[in-house]
């Protein structure tokens, strides 16, 4: 009996090789993240990631003096990082579609109303694209502390402000939110609105965050600066050439109410749409976040945990696929005589038993044999069997090629009914 429980465990052992190895492939793509990450995203559980001050500023620095428009179609299209990394790709390849041309190529495309607003200002795809561990964590930390990330933008552009490198230019317009009637005055500062000059054309700004707010208060978590290819930056805030964009950029934000709204009717000039928002907030749409799953609990609760068994769905399948029949085989490993089919199956005819083996392996084994009652059923858990005959013993010459015998040898450990011993030629 004892030999018997050493045997199940040394088996149970050999079985959970594999399992090991598929949970290490799986969290290995998350541990590898973590390391390109700008920083370490600190959670107060595991099921609730959540974002600290400093980390939600390091994430917005490098776009909180965007025109309002354009930061907010980032901060969309941010929450759809598969579709985003599609959008920069084909905006790359299609460089040269441009205005008319390119609102009606949008048509043909999955991607959702945020996404496809940016193939016009091609620069946000290229530094999202670039800076793809940040896209994430910024749409991360917007569908799980909106707020907050809002709070974020209006401090730094109070200490751009202070600092004297945020002011109208030709390129944009700095003014300050009107305080809205149904707001209670609580002596807080007015938000500070950025909008282009002029609506249909965007200027690009270039600056490093490091600098243009006066230094960085948060040395653990510096931002990156990010430039397009090729541009020279001139003062503390430049601007690229001014880009033709029609009606493509569509959102905004209601800073006094954390929201982001839609211009309905630049909306549904650039997407050919008929929409009629009565509430024309801004609503994350989970459909198009395809596999990539929600790290924070109540985030993942609200939309849906459809994308994280998706997720896992779609890592199974890669499993499957790559590993095949190592572990096809252990499918099922109810019944030792199943395994030992599929071993007999398996191996070429060269290794088979062959009938004068059997004979041989039954005398020699047959001494050993302990002796019971025709028809005698044996007890095993829930499952009642009959007694069957012990498996032959073979004892077979060795092989005369070493290297072959060791690797069928490792083959015949996972196949081998229980038991049984084999010696492979």
């Amino acid at each position: 009996m004892t030999n018997k429980i050493a045997v199940r465990m040394r088996r149970l052992a050999s079985c959970a090789v594999p399992l090991v190895l598929v949970s290490s492939f799986a969290t290995a793509p998350a541990r590898a993240q973590d390391t390109t990450a700008p920083a370490q995203i600190q959670s107060h559980a595991q099921t609730q990631a959540s974002f600290s001050e400093a980390q939600i500023e390091q994430l917005v620095a490098p776009i909180a003096l965007y025109p309002d428009p354009l930061l907010m179609q980032i901060l969309m299209a941010s929450t759809y990082p598969l579709e985003v990394i599609e959008a920069a790709r084909w905006s790359h390849d299609n460089s040269g579609v441009k205005g008319t041309a390119l609102q009606d190529a949008m048509q043909s495309q999955s991607w959702d109303p945020s996404v496809k607003a940016l193939t016009a200002v091609p620069q946000t795809l290229e530094m999202m694209n670039d800076k793809l561990d940040w896209t994430q964590q910024l749409g991360d930390a917007f569908l799980a502390q909106q707020q907050d990330v809002l709070d974020a933008v209006q401090k730094l552009r109070a200490e751009a402000q202070a600092a004297g490198n945020l002011q109208s230019t030709p390129q944009q317009v700095v003014t300050t939110a009107p305080t809205p009637t149904d707001v209670v005055a609580s002596g807080a500062p007015r938000p500070i609105v950025i909008e282009p000059v002029n609506p249909n054309v965007y200027y690009f700004p270039v600056y490093n965050p490091a600098v243009v707010y006066g230094g960085w208060d948060y040395p653990a978590y510096p931002p990156f600066y990010w430039s397009p290819p090729g541009f020279v930056a001139s003062n503390v805030v430049s601007f690229t050439a001014g880009i033709a964009v029609g009606a493509a950029i569509w959102g905004g934000c209601d800073w006094w109410n954390h929201n982001v709204i839609i211009n309905v009717n630049r909306y549904n000039i650039f997407n050919h749409a008929n929409i009629d928002i009565t509430d024309n907030t801004w609503i994350h749409n989970p459909a198009h976040r395809h596999d990539v799953p929600y790290p924070n609990a109540s985030v993942a609760q609200r939309f849906g945990r459809a994308n994280e068994a998706a997720a896992r769905d779609a890592f199974r399948n890669r499993a499957d696929a790559h590993h095949g029949d190592f572990f096809g085989n252990r499918a099922n490993p109810q019944h030792d005589g199943v395994l030992g089919n599929r071993a007999d199956i398996q191996r070429p005819d060269a290794f088979r038993r062959t009938e004068g083996d059997a004979d041989d392996a039954a005398r020699r084994s047959a001494p050993a044999l302990p002796e019971r009652p025709e028809g005698e059923f044996r007890q095993n858990g829930d499952e009642r069997r009959a007694d069957r005959a012990m498996p032959e013993r073979r004892d077979l010459e060795p092989p005369r090629d070493e290297a072959r015998w060791e690797a069928m040898r490792s083959r015949a450990q996972v196949f081998r009914p229980w038991g049984t011993r084999h010696v492979w030629r």
